[in-house]
């Protein structure tokens, strides 16, 4: 190969370099809690329109997610269901300080697919005309911590403890009640109320004195750190489009 040849190859491979490198730098990666996945879904179009870049979803739970980012799973953001997980990302060097912020509060939900069974006071709890009730596992999900809290403050749970199924996510928990596989599951509001209406079935929306608040935080990984799409997408959940899109689906933040 002659001189010509070798550099009109270099160029080439720096010219396909740099567009790898452009292709990757208008797209970031972000670990979504599972309760939030269909509000993001619809930020995410959005946010692609609006900017030009495109936000590609994991959705798990929170530990789930939480332990895939400390094991080095390649993710530039994390939309965390708690402030606990974001917090210890960055004592822990996998996080940006400084980046951490609540971009949601979620609210906790009572439901069942029967449209005659839940309650508006959650009374349902009490007299126990059903034998399984769903709820995400607590140890990994705080969603599902949040109903634990809830049933204890209520004096319930020991009662009910053996009736409980467990889903490893929030999805999978809301899966188990609407495929009937459990008569009723606690979930995030945001999985069957959209403007302020119960999609189907009934609920009791639990008051927010029963658990910890649910703060949910994004944060900025080291990954993320030096992509422009990962640091516009953290902007931009501060935005009055996206935040009319976390109200929709019942967050406060």
């Amino acid at each position: 190969m002659n001189i010509k040849s070798t550099l009109l190859a270099l160029w080439a491979l720096l010219t396909l370099l740099a567009l790898a490198a452009t292709a990757q730098a208008a797209s970031v990666n972000v670990a979504v809690a599972a309760n939030f996945a269909v509000p993001m879904q619809r930020i995410a179009q959005q946010f692609e329109r609006e900017t030009g870049f495109r936000a590609v979803l994991s959705v798990a739970s929170t530990g789930r997610l939480y332990a895939q980012i400390r094991h080095g799973a390649p993710f530039d953001v994390m939309l965390s269901a708690d402030d606990r997980a974001p917090a210890r990302l960055i004592e822990g060097g996998h996080a940006v300080a400084g980046t951490r912020f609540t971009y949601a509060i979620g609210r906790l939900v009572l439901w069942s697919r029967d449209p005659n069974l839940v309650d508006a006071e959650g009374a349902v709890l009490r007299s126990a005309p059903f034998t399984r009730i769903a709820l995400a596992d607590p140890k990994v999900a705080p969603y599902g911590a949040a109903a634990v809290e809830t049933m204890t403050h209520m004096g319930v749970w020991s009662g009910l403890q053996a009736r409980a199924v467990f889903g490893d996510s929030i999805a999978q928990a809301y899966h188990f009640a609407a495929s009937q596989n459990a008569q009723l599951g606690f979930v995030a509001l945001s999985q069957v109320f959209v403007e302020g209406q119960l999609t189907s079935g009934s609920a009791w929306v639990v008051p927010q004195s029963f658990y910890t608040p649910i703060r949910q935080d994004a944060v900025l990984l080291q990954r993320g750190a030096a992509n422009p799409a990962a640091t516009a997408l953290l902007a931009y959940l501060r935005t009055e489009p996206a935040l009319t899109i976390i109200r929709a689906f019942g967050y406060d933040h």
